[in-house]
């Protein structure tokens, strides 16, 4: 039953979906998030294979893939999509990990693990509570194989990717790093999990009072970790559709090495929290 619920999806997905304009993607820009997006090789064993704006990453190995971010479930033809453009299949997949418990992200966990035949789904221990309260639109229960706990890595295939707890856009929202080998070389990848929103309630937040604390932490994390491929859950972090036609153009060295990216990215997370926590404080005290 499911898999021709998936291959009625893709038929609509199929007629529906453009690729995404590759040109620079720097601003928020959720029209792009149902549209398919060129699968493609960004480096060594690292693939991308999600939409327009929300990002999925499959790292490959041996014994099987990681799959990061399954998105929504009515995407999921997309992705079956990217995967055979490069050359796999549902059942490749071994390990679904995720940035933050938000549908446009971790949705289609359930559908997906059914289609691989029992992928282990694996969760930071702050957003389970959120994930299990996830209203999924095919009804299915969120599976969760193993809780991670701040800094644990999930080791897979020879492939080993340390898990950082960010919070603020969840409380579990997960950062993900690891080391990727190109050419001889060994390249750090970081996926950031989620940024500060520029309308973001950070005083005063009834649903999250924790907030700023929070992505104060987060921020503070960040300086510490020296990726030299940077990549995120959004596309307008990091300009995805900017990298991916240099690259497609021959570009050299390769647009995803970014660590200049992910510096500017951090400070002007920074910038924006100072800014919305004098504002608000201003506000609150009229």
């Amino acid at each position: 039953m499911l898999c021709r619920t998936v291959h009625a999806l893709m038929a609509i997905a199929i007629l529906m979906a453009v690729p995404s304009a590759a040109t620079a993607q720097t601003e928020e820009d959720r029209t792009q998030d149902r549209v398919a997006f060129p699968a493609h090789k960004i480096l060594g064993n690292l693939y991308y294979v999600g939409t327009g704006t929300l990002n999925s990453y499959l790292i490959t190995t041996p014994q099987g893939h990681i799959l990061i971010n399954t998105n929504f479930e009515e995407t999921v033809p997309l992705m079956e999509q990217s995967l055979a453009k490069l050359g796999y299949k549902w059942s490749d997949v071994k390990v679904i990990l995720g940035s933050h418990a938000h549908g446009d992200h971790m949705q289609a966990n359930a559908a997906v693990k059914e289609i691989t035949g029992g992928a282990q789904v694996m969760a930071m221990e702050q957003d389970v509570p959120q994930l299990k309260g996830m209203k999924i639109p095919s009804g299915k229960a969120m599976p969760i194989d193993r809780v991670i706990k701040d800094g644990e890595t999930v080791t897979f295939g020879g492939a080993s990717l340390k898990a950082h707890l960010t919070p603020g856009h969840t409380r579990g929202c997960t950062t993900w790093e690891f080391p990727v080998q190109d050419a001889g070389r060994t390249y750090n990848v970081v996926i950031a999990c989620g940024g500060l929103q520029e309308d973001a309630t950070l005083v005063g937040n009834k649903n999250y009072p924790e907030i700023a604390d929070h992505f104060a932490q987060s921020i503070k994390r960040y300086k510490t970790l020296k990726p030299e491929i940077f990549l995120s859950a959004h596309s307008w972090m990091f300009d995805l559709a900017g990298k991916y036609k240099r690259l497609s153009a021959g570009a050299s060295p390769n647009p995803y090495i970014d660590p200049a990216g992910f510096q500017a990215w951090v400070g002007n997370m920074e910038k924006n929290w100072n800014s919305l926590i004098a504002e608000q404080k201003a506000a609150a005290a009229k």
